[in-house]
């Protein structure tokens, strides 16, 4: 029984603004990095054996904040970014009304697929399970990342809610089925504003 440990990276400045930032390189601001801080807190009474992350910036830091605490080194995965969103990268809803209109959604813009980039986190988890089993493993990446990747892993769960920056949602595999332990707790944010 492998024990998997998703988490969303901490906020970043494109988070505040409410601009997309797909597979653009931003920073945790300084909100992110107290909650990065906060998380690794948490981590730090929890059991876990590894912790994988996507080489973007804002999970990588997030992720490094645990590692530190916990004496773990952190191994990146490009398949664990956000997905790519194109044309689209760095505008906020605003902009995208003003340059492509009401309907800029149906456009082609260049933007990942939800098959797609549920497919990449799939496959990055189901390599994990084969290669940690009966292991606790932390996987930091990105909110539409770990989303559709979760829709297509627990289908049977009520997994609506936004994820939170840093929450944390635990899934276990036993027996060929996934099932939800933890979904988006942000426990270790209590009293933070």
């Amino acid at each position: 029984m492998t024990v998997i440990g998703l988490i969303r990276h901490g906020l970043t400045d494109w988070n505040t603004e409410r601009r997309i930032q797909g597979q653009t390189d931003i920073p945790l601001n300084e909100i992110g990095r107290k909650q990065a801080e906060l998380l690794s807190q948490r981590m730090k009474e929890e059991d876990w054996d590894y912790i994988y992350a996507s080489d973007l910036g804002r999970a990588r830091e997030t992720a490094a904040c645990i590692g530190h605490v916990k004496q773990m080194e952190v191994s990146t995965d490009q398949r664990l970014r956000e997905m790519y969103c194109g044309e689209i990268e760095g505008t906020t809803l605003e902009e995208r009304l003003a340059k492509w209109g009401e309907d800029w959604s149906k456009l082609d813009l260049g933007v990942e697929t939800h098959q797609q980039i549920a497919a990449r986190g799939v496959s990055f988890i189901q390599e994990v399970i084969e290669r940690h089993p009966n292991q606790k493993v932390l996987i930091v990446s990105h909110g539409a990342l770990l989303s559709l990747t979760l829709m297509d892993l627990i289908p049977h769960e009520d997994i609506e809610e936004h994820l939170h920056n840093t929450s944390v949602t635990k899934i276990r595999h036993a027996e060929s089925r996934w099932e939800c332990l933890q979904y988006n707790c942000i426990a270790h944010l209590d009293g933070f504003e």
